[in-house]
């Protein structure tokens, strides 16, 4: 199983991107997929995640409102909806799922497989 990654690109500030996650097997058997982001000299942070089974939601404080994240099971693929977007977003987003259940979805340490990169870049 692997996680495919799309999206991302270069975007005016107050600008949208859609960043999307899908698991390549034909269901994904996983409880939850989300996104990490690191810039440059910072250290990975957690953006935001989505528990598979019922849809909730998590997000760090600095996207709630801006950023949504939904899921398609019929795609096996989560999206990641990045509205009004701000130049401190600008970051290697990575999609991460959760195949070993855990309670939690908003640490790394929750997350067991990882996409590759995916640039998003907003200008001022």
């Amino acid at each position: 199983v692997q996680l495919q990654a799309s999206g991302g690109g270069l975007v005016q500030a107050g600008g949208s991107l859609r960043l999307s996650c899908a698991d390549s097997g034909s269901i994904f058997s996983g409880y939850a997929m989300g996104w990490f982001r690191q810039a440059p000299g910072n250290e990975r942070e957690f953006v935001g995640a989505i528990r598979w089974s019922n849809s909730n939601t998590a997000y760090r404080d600095s996207v709630k409102g801006r950023f949504t994240i939904s899921r398609d099971n019929a795609r096996n693929t989560a999206y990641l909806q990045m509205n009004s977007l701000k130049p401190e977003d600008t970051a290697v987003y990575y999609c991460v799922a959760q195949y070993r259940y855990s309670p939690r979805y908003d640490r790394a340490i929750d997350f067991d497989s990882w996409g590759q990169g995916t640039q998003v870049t907003v200008s001022s």
